[in-house]
């Protein structure tokens, strides 16, 4: 079994930062991804708000220099699905379906996935029209009716980018006003392509063979009503890629893992950061830092069973 000082599961902007900390410590460190380096950064078409770029730099392209500059001070990274973690005397043991291997100390950085609307016609029309990614599958839906459900910095950057192609874009928010940053909020508003549904909540999506139309519900009158459109982007969230840790470590209501400061979970020698994680603000910039944070924490850890913590 091949043996390490720290795994690092999950390849998003968390695990790639955790990953650049330790190997510049020269600890023997493998990162083990899932699908694809990034997470829900490299989905992203503009990131603006991460420090050094002033005139923003595109998910893939900062995703790409986090790999790259992790890989050059020595950083591992293979692919697959970790199915368990579990305690083999002083280590720990992360199993693929290819192969197990064993280490120190884990850091979770698994990140998080899209919420569902869990309401008729989402799963059917997945794909037909429903959508979780403005960037994946905007094109498709060039000269169409557009509506995005959601009123954070993701539904309304993504409504933003998705007025590049549709013909209208219309935003449907449970609440009468955004929760998105004020300046999203002004370009939205500026943009004569972006219409707003205040106070409403979809029920129901509705079509044959594609998306037709959303039957929506004012939260405050009661009425019901349908917007014709051919396309439906949700961000009204995330859910943490937690379940396949089966009761390791401490979880809140949610499923997101409850840590220290330190990115400490409640069994030692295992870790976490980002978006998997339980805290108040989920950004790229946040994530880097826990995973600065994480790295850290474990290397001082796995320092101290080997008997070389300075």
């Amino acid at each position: 079994m091949d043996q390490y000082d720290v795994i690092i599961i999950g390849g998003g902007p968390a695990g790639l930062a955790c990953g650049l900390y330790l190997a510049r410590a020269r600890m023997k460190t493998l990162l083990i991804e899932e699908v694809g380096l990034g997470g829900q950064a490299v989905l992203t078409d503009e990131i603006e708000n991460y420090p050094g770029f002033p005139s923003g730099i595109k998910g893939n392209e900062l995703t790409e220099k986090l790999k790259e500059q992790a890989e050059k001070f020595g950083l591992v990274i293979d692919y697959g699905k970790v199915k368990e973690i579990k305690k083999n005397l002083k280590s720990w043991e992360a199993a693929t379906n290819q192969k197990k291997r064993e280490a120190l100390s884990v850091i979770i950085a698994t990140g998080a996935k899209p919420k569902k609307l869990d309401i008729p016609g989402e799963d059917e029309f997945r794909g037909k029209g429903v959508s979780y990614c403005a960037t994946c599958d905007g094109a498709f839906f060039r000269d169409k009716d557009i509506v995005v459900v959601g009123g954070g910095d993701t539904a309304v950057e993504e409504a933003l980018f998705l007025t590049r192609f549709g013909k209208k874009v219309i935003l449907i928010h449970r609440r009468n006003r955004l929760r998105a940053a004020k300046v999203l909020q002004e370009r939205a508003q500026a943009n004569d392509k972006i219409e707003f549904v205040w106070d409403s909540i979809p029920l129901q999506i509705l079509g044959n063979q594609q998306v037709e139309a959303v039957k929506i519900k004012n939260v405050k009158t009661g009425k019901e009503s349908e917007i014709s459109c051919q396309g439906i982007f949700v961000f009204v969230g995330l859910i943490p890629n937690t379940d396949f840790l089966g009761g390791l470590v401490e979880l809140d209501e949610r499923g997101y893992v409850i840590t220290d400061d330190e990115m400490k979970t409640s069994r030692e020698g295992v870790f976490a950061c980002g978006d998997c994680r339980k805290k108040l603000l989920r950004q790229v910039v946040t994530a880097c830092g826990d995973g600065a944070v994480a790295a850290f924490s474990s290397q001082k850890y796995a320092e101290e069973l080997k008997g070389t913590a300075y």
